[in-house]
């Protein structure tokens, strides 16, 4: 063991010993982990310790407590793959049909099939955010129509996401909440323009109240950001999007060579 796992405190090196058997299939996803007084009398430690062992375990997302029951070690959390290739990926065609193609997910996850959910539907109200995606559209903020939507993937909530496009190009599929196959491929399809990838930014913020409550995660938990501009051919600004995907279920990875290259 090394110093600096000796100097630490005795429930983090316990949450340690656990996290080995957990890693190594001793501890399998679904298996209850053995009471509080059968932990202790195992490591020859008190009851409090082991507690808060447990409590470091749950809060790295290794094992959910249910109270009344038990604690049960979670299946690892599947990761989405999300590969950018700038030379490959101009058109903007949705994230559900191209950034995540249907079916195929890391680490040889199954059902990555998915689809998105309008949960709302308004007038930009002129919000520090709505003022923000204005100046990228290049025009006045009560031009402009809010969509707030949740793309879920297999049968978990992946992503939530917030679309501004001027309230005239609005199609009355995208009207009102409710399922639709992919908020862009609609867009395009309704209105017969070509978007194309005007720029892309990536960042990362803590969850707030809302995201955290429809993404089903802690408020404060790491979500990715992936924000920007889709356009016309020609550069005109259409559509402005800002996407949080929990941070525990997506990867981007920047390709700079095509498959074929040496």
């Amino acid at each position: 063991m090394s110093n600096r796992r000796r100097a630490a405190p005795m429930y983090l090196q316990l949450a340690r010993r656990i996290q080995d058997r957990i890693d190594s299939g001793d501890l399998p996803a679904g298996s209850r982990l053995p009471s509080e007084p059968e932990l202790s009398e195992e490591f020859g430690v008190n009851r409090l310790t082991i507690r808060q062992a447990v409590a470091e375990l749950e809060r790295a997302a290794s094992v959910e407590i249910r109270r009344g029951v038990g604690t049960f070690v979670r299946a690892p959390v599947a990761r989405v793959s999300i590969a950018v290739d700038p030379r490959s990926q101009r058109f903007d065609l949705g994230t559900l049909t191209t950034a995540v193609p249907h079916g195929a997910a890391a680490d040889d996850t199954e059902g990555a099939e998915g689809g998105e959910r309008i949960t709302a539907v308004t007038a930009a109200p002129g919000a520090r955010t709505d003022i923000g995606a204005a100046a990228h559209l290049r025009c006045e903020p009560g031009e402009l129509s809010r969509l707030e939507s949740v793309i879920v993937i297999g049968t978990e909530p992946w992503g939530v996401s917030s679309y501004w496009l001027k309230t005239s190009l609005l199609p009355e599929e995208l009207s009102a909440p409710g399922e639709v196959e992919n908020v862009v491929r609609v867009l395009t399809r309704s209105t017969g323009i070509i978007l194309e990838y005007d720029w892309r930014a990536f960042s990362a913020v803590g969850a707030d109240i809302g995201d955290a409550d429809l993404l089903g995660v802690p408020a404060g938990s790491p979500l990715l950001v992936r924000e920007g501009v889709s356009c016309t051919p020609d550069g005109d600004p259409v559509l402005y999007v800002r996407r949080r995907i929990n941070g525990e279920r997506a990867q981007f990875v920047l390709n700079f060579r095509s498959p074929e290259a040496p």
